[in-house]
């Protein structure tokens, strides 16, 4: 991320700060004004699910091309329902990476637009930055707090030893969460987005298939869920074979009970060995009924405090973006007029200096 010295000191201490954020970095063209970093003034969201239904999945130009059609009206909508004039916002913010390149520069573009014209401040922020501050949305982060992110691209654990500080302790090796339970929804034939309709037939299923748990070596935070989703993939194939009827219900709730064990067992082990005082669970799965009954459960049983963003919080939102904004806002760490897309950006690098 391009630091930029600026004129525009922030005092959260005397001052109120208005964040309007910008998130575009996928297939939701999202804007939002934030005030202080905690409470959401107006954060709308316009979804494209109904547009990529019809293809099974995100179709980045497609995508893109949304974006551009409807980010002005939203700037514009948001503005005028805040209360405020244009020229009372402290600074803008808006998702760099990762994302889909070019999504994210319809809304990087838009952002240093307004940005330029408005003579403020811009704060090119990380999404899962976003996902993870979504979090301060509801509660206030106690430090130092382990992350658990469950998303479409990202299934990660984060320890924030302080504000704005990320260590990734643990990832994916293959597929994201988000992505396995697309890839599994397919094969069972529930339309897109998949990851719901696997959830509710999990939850509506009174058994379930024996499923592989993948633990990895010893002591690792790592995740690989590959090699779970071609074991679906073998149950499903095999019974179609055989010319026996696929049992999608109990199918959904072994692969499920397979993912949500392996990520809580890691999350709560995290938590203990790195003296985590909460666990944030964050990202688009968060929404997972089944994932959110066992971590509330594990963490209840074990007296781990736990936060969880409403539903309207954790798939992708400018609200969140905005939350993570104020983190670099009230550190003096702006952007330059120079940022661009960045599919690949490190969550560590973007960490506070």
């Amino acid at each position: 991320m391009n630091k930029a010295s600026t004129s525009h000191t922030a005092d959260a201490a005397t001052k109120d700060v208005y964040i309007l954020a910008i998130e575009t970095s996928c297939d939701e063209t999202s804007v939002a004004i934030v005030k202080n970093g905690k409470e959401v003034i107006v954060n709308h969201v316009a979804s494209q699910i109904e547009t990529h239904k019809a293809f099974g999945g995100v179709v980045p130009e497609v995508a893109s091309r949304q974006h551009v059609e409807c980010i002005t009206l939203l700037i514009e909508q948001t503005i005028a329902e805040s209360g405020l004039q244009a020229e009372e916002l402290d600074a803008i913010a808006v998702t760099e990476g990762p994302g889909l390149v070019g999504a994210l520069l319809v809304g990087i573009m838009a952002a240093k637009a307004l940005a330029f014209a408005l003579d403020k401040p811009l704060i090119g922020t990380h999404h899962i930055a976003g996902h993870i501050y979504a979090n301060q949305l509801v509660e206030e982060i106690q430090y130092p707090a382990i992350a658990l992110v469950v998303s479409g691209g990202h299934t990660e654990i984060v320890r924030l030893e302080r504000e704005g500080r990320f260590q990734v302790i643990g990832q994916t090796r293959d597929d994201a969460v988000g992505e396995a339970y697309d890839k599994v929804a397919r094969s069972l034939g529930f339309p897109y987005p998949g990851g719901p309709h696997v959830d509710k037939a999990a939850q509506a299923s009174d058994t379930a298939t024996p499923l592989p748990r993948v633990w990895l070596e010893e002591g690792s935070y790592d995740f690989s869920l590959s090699g779970l989703k071609s074991a679906v993939l073998n149950v499903v194939n095999q019974s179609r074979m055989k010319n026996e009827e696929v049992d999608s219900g109990s199918i959904a709730r072994g692969f499920q009970d397979s993912v949500v064990e392996v990520l809580v067992a890691k999350a709560v082990r995290a938590v203990h060995e790195y003296g985590g005082k909460q666990l944030l669970l964050c990202g688009g799965v968060a929404a997972n009924g089944g994932l959110r009954k066992a971590l509330q459960a594990s963490c209840e049983a074990q007296q781990i405090p736990l936060v969880i963003p409403p539903m309207k919080y954790c798939t992708d939102n400018a609200a969140m973006i905005g939350a993570a904004a104020y983190v670099k806002w009230t550190h003096g760490e702006f952007s330059d007029l120079f940022i661009k897309g960045e599919p690949g950006m490190s969550l560590e690098a973007w960490s506070v200096q």
